[in-house]
This record gives C-alpha cells, structure tokens and sequence, in this order.
C-alpha cells in the first residue's frame, strides 16, 4: 500500500456510498483520510462489516497516526457488537505505540469497567491524570473514577504457565539440623527438590447490586502448583463473598471467605477468613489501601499448629508516567498456634513498578520481611527466627495477543535466612506461560 494513497476493490454498494455511481466491480483511488470517510459512511448505513474491511487496510497504513485512528475506529466497531475483549487489546496495541493517546486510554479504561476489571481500570485513569488534560476531559476522568461501582456482573482471569524451580518444596539443604542433642541427619526426602512443573491460576468474580450504593460481591480463586512426583503438588482453593459500598470518595468491602489446601493430594490445612479493606486517591495519581483480616486455621497434619491470626497490610500507588507505574506496601502478622513453638509474629515491605515499553509491560518487585517464634520446639536450642527477601522480574508480551491471552515470562528469587536449618532455603522459580494480556 503506497504512503498516503489506497487502491481497493470494490463493490457496487461501496461505489455508490463514495459517490462514484454504481458499478459490478471497479477500483477507486482515494486517500487514507478519503477511506477513512468511506468507512464512516458505511458505518452508518449499516454495513460495518465492509467498513471493518478499509479499517483492517488502513491499519497497515506506514503512517502511524493514520493506523492507530484505523485501530480506534475498528475497536468502537467490535465493542459495538460485544467483543469487548477483541476492543481492549486493539485499544492497547495502539498505546504501545503512542501511550501519551488521553482520549485511548480513557476508552481502554471505560472498557475494562465494562468488562469487571476494576484495577485495571483504575490504573489506566491514574496514568492518564499523570499528563496534562483539559478541563473537561478531567473532569470526565473524575465521574469515570466515581462511577467505577457500576462494573461488569461477571469477571473471570486465568493463567497457565510451565515452572522450572530450583526447590519445589522450599527446603533446606543442609544435610544436619542442630538439636539440644546434637546434630540430627536430614534424610533426602526432608531436603531441597528441583523439578518442573505446571503451574494454574485462577480468578471468577460475580456482583449483584442490592440497591444503588451497596453491591454483593462473591468471589472463587485458586492455585495449582502440579508436578510428576504428585507427592509435592500444592493446591489452593478459596470462596468468599462479602458486600461493596462507598463512603465519600472512599471504597469499602468486607468479606467472609473459607479456603482449603492440599499438599501431595492430600488435605493440608483448612482456613476461615474474615476481610475488611479501604481504598482512597490522594490525589490525581495515587491512592492508598488498607486491608485486615483475622483468620481461622485448622492444620489436618499437626494439631499443634492450628490457630488463629490477625493481619494488617497498606500499599501506596502512583503513577510516575502514563507508562510508569510505583507501588509500596508493608504488613505485620500475628498468629497465635496451640502450641507456642508454632506461634508466631511477622512483618514484611516491598517496592514494585511496572513499566510499559512498546508492546511490553516489564515489571520489577522486592520484597523483605521477618518472622519470629514465641517459643523454640522442644528439641532445638532456640527459637525460630527468619529473615527473607524475594526478588522478582516480569513481562507481558502483547505484541503476540491471541484471543485477550499473551505470553508471559517471570523469575523469582527468594531466599529465607533461618537460625533453623530445618527452615533455611534458597529458591529460583522461572515460569513461561499465558495470560490475560491487560
């Protein structure tokens, strides 16, 4: 297709739209904007499916500015007949191009409303306030972010990836652990395993709003960590629901959840959860969160470790850019076991960013934290006392979109310093898979 010029085929319909009579079959010469008028006309006489086509042409136009309005158009068409999905990612594909597009990026943002997925939707609109907007388009922004109570009923995410890791079970590998006695032997079985994996994520989300102000919220996630030797699988599942309302410019929920873990296919431990959080802008580009939760644990191997705790966790964001986005957080944990060996109190903090680089969205976290024991078990000289740091690094690759899923890569690193050998681990975790790709 040459620069600035189109030659297409076309039919009697289209002829007679662009004023050219009626014809079998003919060719016309137009410019990209003349085709973009054509499409527009097509449009509103009702045959999207031959605008689709000049917009699906004028997306591979050399000019960028005329391919990403080819895009936009094209994403109002699908979204018109449902396929908002399809919209979001074309929507996104031009943001890889031209991330400072206001007006692109509000639609993204509207449109991950619709689709139930709130933060996203929120972190589009504090990385559009980070640039400069008129008057009326902030003002839009603001009743965006205010309306964002009335999202999508249903919601769903999901992952799969392959997991190479150097220590599936999170094990030492001393070959001794230290006692009043002296040093025991470690048998192979309690020590660090390497293996592959699948690893499964998932994510469903229903609301129902019982009256204007008050949404009742039900939510079902769960994790899989599957490998040959089934005696290290690890699978999470957990259900919870709870109401959704607002309090000024301030979002609160509460939830009551009940979770269950099996490790080696067998019943770990039972949880019973119960959740409040905050959440409030500071300003234009940032806000802060606020969640606490006192939970119930009933551990099916070792009654000594059933308890109950009590947790509280803030995180900060802000948008440094349209591209960059900064996120804080710290924690503190209290869990209270039948026997004080296993009783505990933590502490943890991280920093993380996420950066959009055409069509990639690296991210980068660190995460430190503590964790101390009231007592020490009956054989060891003292008592449990950690130390961990977690590093991690991602991308999603959009540039390979297929049906809302793209590939994804990520690597962890974690090592926990213990004064127990027994809990003393070193770990590195790769994973290459799919995901949803906003």
């Amino acid at each position: 297709m040459a620069h600035g010029r189109l030659l297409i085929a076309a039919t009697g319909s289209l002829l007679a739209v662009a004023g050219a009579g009626a014809a079998a079959a003919a060719s016309v010469k137009a410019s990209a904007g003349q085709m973009l008028g054509i499409a527009d006309q097509l449009t509103r006489s009702g045959q999207a499916d031959q605008a689709e086509r000049i917009l699906d042409l004028l997306s591979n136009d050399p000019n960028a500015d005329m391919r990403n309005e080819a895009r936009f158009r094209k994403a109002a068409l699908l979204e018109a007949r449902g396929e908002d999905r399809a919209a979001a990612v074309l929507l996104r594909r031009i943001l890889d191009d031209k991330p400072a597009a206001a007006p692109v990026r509000l639609k993204l943002a509207t449109l991950l409303q619709k689709m139930g997925d709130e933060t996203s939707a929120r972190r589009e609109l504090r990385a559009l306030r980070s640039s400069e907007l008129p008057l009326n388009v902030a003002r839009f922004v603001d009743r965006l972010s205010a309306s964002l109570q009335a999202t999508r009923p249903l919601a769903f995410q999901l992952e799969v990836s392959l997991a190479p890791d150097s220590n599936i079970n999170r094990a030492t590998r001393s070959d001794t652990l230290g006692t009043v006695f002296g040093d025991f032997t470690l048998d192979q079985g309690s020590k660090a395993r390497s293996g592959v994996g699948a690893a499964v994520r998932g994510f469903a989300q229903a609301r129902h709003s019982l009256s204007d102000d008050v949404r009742l919220v039900v939510r079902a996630g769960g994790e899989a960590n599957l490998y040959r030797d089934k005696d290290f699988n690890d699978i999470t599942l957990e259900l919870a629901a709870g109401p959704e309302w607002r309090l000024g410019r301030t979002r609160l929920s509460s939830e009551a959840g009940v979770g269950q873990q099996w490790y080696g296919m067998k019943p770990f431990q039972r949880n019973l959860r119960l959740s409040a959080s905050a959440a409030r802008p500071i300003d234009s580009v940032s806000q802060v969160r606020l969640d606490g939760s006192a939970r119930w644990a009933d551990n099916r191997f070792n009654d000594l470790q059933d308890g109950r705790g009590l947790s509280l966790r803030a995180r900060y964001e802000r948008a440094l850019s349209p591209t960059l986005l900064v996120a804080g957080s710290a924690g503190i944990d209290r869990f209270k076991a039948r026997d004080d060996a296993y009783s505990t109190r933590g502490w943890s903090a991280g920093l993380a960013a996420y950066k959009e680089m055409g069509r990639m969205t690296l991210s980068a976290g660190v995460d430190i934290g503590g964790l101390k024991a009231d007592e020490a078990l009956s054989l060891l000289p003292e008592a449990r006392e950690d130390r961990l740091l977690r590093l991690s690094l991602g991308s999603v690759f959009r540039q390979f979109t297929f049906a809302g899923f793209a590939p994804v890569s990520r690597v962890i690193f974690e090592r926990n310093r213990s004064n127990v050998e027994f809990y003393d681990y070193k770990r590195i975790r790769t994973e290459f898979g799919i995901s949803r790709a906003f």
